[in-house]
């Protein structure tokens, strides 16, 4: 099993999950005639992140993971998303990014040092442990609050969108 196998691969396609399980919130939206802004600025708790920042936060992390382990400059986005289409437009960038990366970009990268600051604490991980303990964890936690959002608010999601089974 190659590195990309379990880094790039699965980012691109929770990627593509999460997007069809906006796609599902956004139908949901117009159907019910709910404001997308409603939609787009809920959150489970007050003090949680609505579901624009868990979006935007699924595609940091997963950008800052493929670039990391390739060793490349992690690209810089605005978070300036405001719609549905806004955020699909983000997803599809940080897609076409992953995918510039090749098993041989990452090859050397589980053994790559990571150096993380976070809250003014330093983090130091070798690549494959920043994959298994931090990136992939927070990318999952992201995009399962994004889903319990949508859920909340009533969109029919289930198991299979999540995974990506339904399409």
């Amino acid at each position: 099993m190659q590195l990309y196998d379990v880094s790039i691969a699965p980012l691109l396609r929770n990627l593509e999950n999460l997007k069809h399980i906006l796609s599902e919130g956004e139908a949901y939206a117009t159907q019910k005639k709910v404001a997308a802004e409603v939609v787009l600025n809920s959150r489970l708790a007050v003090d949680m992140y609505p579901l624009i920042k868990q979006v935007q936060l699924v595609s940091d992390m997963s950008k800052g993971a493929g670039a990391r382990l390739a060793g490349w400059e992690i690209p810089v986005y605005a978070d300036d998303e405001l719609s549905f289409a806004d955020l699909y437009a983000r997803l599809d960038k940080t897609m076409a990014f992953l995918q510039q990366i090749s098993p041989a970009d990452v090859a050397e990268g589980a053994s790559r040092p990571v150096t993380l600051t976070i809250r003014k604490v330093e983090l130091s991980f070798t690549g494959l442990e920043y994959l298994e303990k931090w990136a992939m964890p927070n990318v999952y936690f992201h995009t399962t609050t994004a889903y319990n959002i949508l859920r909340h608010l009533g969109v029919p999601l289930g198991k299979t969108d999540y995974l990506g089974q339904k399409r």
